[in-house]
């Protein structure tokens, strides 16, 4: 049991540097005036193509930077989506372990790293097919590739305790096109050119008073970030619990066995099941389920379409940060759009594999 809790935390403080920066540069980009090109890099053409290419790096903080800076409007759904499905996690460590390993014992590998060179190309190609065909929609439908409309309201907490909402409430003029906003509402480039603007009413603490530049630059960019990344490693480190709690009774008492009972039902499916059955372990919010499916696929439980499928969906714990503050609705819509076309990914593949 207490290898649970050991294996939860060392995966959460293993995020928790990434969470840091991602605040950190949250800050930068919302209350310095001087970060115009990098804030339009994300945003830019380039955007979906470099967002795929950082997703193929094997660490699931990519996702979850990714995921918290849609959600603050910095980048857009093609953006967004071109990670999730480039993002691997721990799988391209493990099959490269298990390569090294069938190499020492004089089995071979090679296979297995062509596998591994085929799966990265496979999911870069998708990721950045899908991120820019996301863009391209939303750019016909509303004349920019700006992110897209939050669902909900996203409230923007601060170090300080002073806490304000920024509405997003826009109507697209079709007739004229252009933009028409309520009377009253913050804008985006308002927030951006400078911090000047009018927060309305300051719930204020005691102890620290409602001040406009939020305590200096060493609460801004070091104390307002580092709680931020506390808050958002706490919730991580609950579910990290939770799935690992989960797989320990899977297990009858043993994690590992658990992990291995999840492989032995993917081993135990159909070819033409394969597919449906990975993405739904893909899809659990946790590094386990990337190393089930590398290591399944290794011992060969599993099919190249499977894996992909699997993997195509995984976005790490980047799902979590959709779903953090109860915002189910827009993490839902995501996540099973992902589960859908993740699954018709691997049904394709395991295609052209039986044609091969």
């Amino acid at each position: 049991m207490w290898d649970v809790v050991l294996d939860a935390l060392l995966d959460t403080l293993k995020l928790f540097p990434f969470l840091f920066v991602l605040y950190l540069l949250i800050e930068v980009m919302e209350h310095n005036t001087g970060v115009g090109k990098p804030r339009k890099a994300l945003t830019g053409h380039w955007a979906p193509a470099l967002g795929a290419a950082l997703g193929v790096v094997p660490m699931c903080g990519f996702s979850v930077m990714a995921a918290k800076l849609y959600r603050h409007r910095h980048i857009t759904l093609g953006t967004l989506l071109a990670v999730f499905i480039t993002t691997s996690d721990e799988a391209v460590i493990v099959l490269i372990d298990e390569a090294v390993a069938m190499f020492v014992s004089g089995e071979g590998g090679g296979s297995l790293l062509i596998s591994l060179a085929v799966l990265l190309g496979c999911k870069l190609a998708i990721g950045i097919a899908v991120g820019y065909l996301f863009d391209a929609i939303f750019r016909r439908v509303h004349g920019a590739p700006a992110p897209l409309p939050a669902i909900g309201h996203e409230a923007h907490v601060h170090g300080d305790g002073h806490d304000h909402e920024h509405e997003h409430k826009m109507e697209h003029d079709r007739g004229e096109g252009t933009h028409v906003r309520d009377e009253g509402e913050e804008t985006h480039e308002t927030h951006d050119d400078a911090h000047d603007h009018e927060h309305g009413e300051c719930a204020c603490d005691e102890l620290s008073p409602c001040e406009h530049k939020h305590g200096g630059k060493v609460r801004m960019y070091l104390v307002s970030p580092l709680l931020h990344a506390l808050q958002v490693a706490g919730f991580v480190l609950l579910v990290n619990l939770l799935f690992g709690f989960l797989f320990y009774l899977l297990g009858g008492g043993d994690d590992k066995a658990g992990a291995e009972a999840v492989g032995a039902f993917m081993r135990g499916t159909g070819y033409w099941l394969q597919p449906l059955v990975c993405s739904l372990v893909g899809a659990i919010p946790n590094c386990a389920s990337s190393v089930i499916l590398s290591e399944v696929y290794a011992l060969g439980g599993i099919g190249f379409g499977g894996l992909l499928a699997g993997l195509v969906v995984n976005a790490g714990l980047g799902y979590l940060v959709l779903f953090e503050k109860g915002n189910w609705k827009r993490g839902l819509l995501i996540l099973g759009g992902m589960f859908l076309f993740s699954v018709a990914v691997g049904f394709a593949a395991n295609a052209i594999c039986l044609l091969l």
